[in-house]
């Protein structure tokens, strides 16, 4: 009986030996790399997978979209078709030119409106932007100092006016707004001046009101404001840029 009671204890012993031995460390890592493995494949490569899934569906066995159609192009502004078909011509016969590209025409128009009491009422500055913008039907920009000057107590970048630039469409419509219907609104008016040129072709008008533009709503104008109209050509000298302009409308009196 002792015998069997021995042989069964240390067969118990080895039993437990054997569970509790370590397994070789290239188990381990084939174990561990498995593992790493199947989640790859269950977390990444399944998500992956689906996502592209998807995408190839949207891509391949989705609905075509319907192609876009392009934006009709905006309606040319009266004035600038007037000049097209009537002015050319008209300037070509009178100052004989021989090709096209010669005959004079407005590049840009300038606002540019100066506040000097900006200096002690600030937010005068902001109003005369916001009128500007109206009028031009784009944002206009607020202009600095560029130096001090003790003596009208400006200071250096301090905001003292507003200006904007016009192009293309917005040019030639606020020009047909500004000779048919701004300057007509004007007090006693006998037409401008004719000899405000910069001996280039440029012409710069000045406006004491800014209120004889329609677009201005007169009941919320806190101050009237004046400011400077300069439009620009490509005229050789003050001749043909006189003859463009009084082609277009600008209403001389001298």
């Amino acid at each position: 009986m002792a015998k069997d009671t021995e042989k069964t204890e240390g067969a118990e012993k080895h039993e437990k030996h054997e569970k509790h031995e370590k397994k070789p460390k290239g188990e381990k890592a084939e174990g561990q790399g498995g593992e790493k493995k199947a989640k790859g494949d269950g977390k990444g490569g399944g998500e992956k997978r689906a996502k592209g899934g998807k995408g190839g569906g949207d891509k391949g066995g989705g609905e075509k979209k319907k192609p876009t159609q392009p934006p009709r192009p905006a309606v040319p502004a009266r004035l600038f078709l007037r000049y097209k078909a009537e002015i050319v011509p008209t300037l070509m016969k009178e100052f004989g030119y021989k090709n096209v590209m010669e005959v004079p025409r407005v590049t840009k128009v300038t606002l540019n409106m100066g506040l000097g009491e900006a200096t002690s009422n600030p937010n005068m500055v902001n109003t005369a932007a916001e009128e500007l913008s109206q009028l031009a039907g784009q944002k206009a920009v607020i202009t600095r100092s560029k130096k001090a000057i003790s003596n009208f107590k400006l200071r250096e970048n301090q905001a003292i006016g507003a200006m904007v630039t016009l192009r293309a469409a917005r040019m030639w419509e606020f020009l047909d707004r500004l000779m048919t219907l701004a300057l007509p609104r004007v007090r006693d008016f006998k037409g401008v001046n004719g000899k405000a040129f910069d001996g280039r072709g440029n012409y710069t008008l000045g406006l004491r009101e800014q209120t004889i533009f329609p677009e201005i709503n007169y009941d919320k104008v806190e101050k009237v404001k004046g400011m400077n109209v300069t439009i620009t050509t490509t005229a050789k000298n003050d001749k043909e840029g006189k003859a463009l302009l009084k082609h277009l409308g600008m209403p001389f009196r001298n």
